[in-house]
């Protein structure tokens, strides 16, 4: 399992450990990834991610998975993310037409 976030793309960076002396290493920054399980009101379903804290905080500013993923770009998504996300766009098309 990759560290990177489900929904934002958000992965590991690298940099440099800077000591006193200026003495350069490698080092990786982790992103802060939480499992949470998070709840599709269009589908009725609970969805278990493995999300950053940024993308959680995100999540609940935005109103809910459902409008997250309709308002984030296909491309940060990752596979899940995306089908998940066509699932939703579909169920409501649905919804409207109805």
């Amino acid at each position: 399992m990759s560290r990177s976030c489900e929904l934002t793309g958000k992965g590991v960076q690298s940099g440099n450990n800077v000591s006193h002396a200026n003495n350069k290493t490698k080092r990786k920054f982790l992103p802060n990834l939480c499992q949470v399980t998070l709840i599709s009101d269009s589908l009725n379903q609970r969805f278990r991610l493995r999300v950053s804290a940024a993308a959680l905080r995100t999540v609940e500013h935005r109103g809910g998975l459902d409008a997250f993923l309709l308002k984030a770009s296909e491309l940060d998504l990752s596979q899940r993310a995306r089908l998940l996300r066509r699932q939703i766009v579909k169920k409501t098309a649905e919804a409207i037409a109805a």
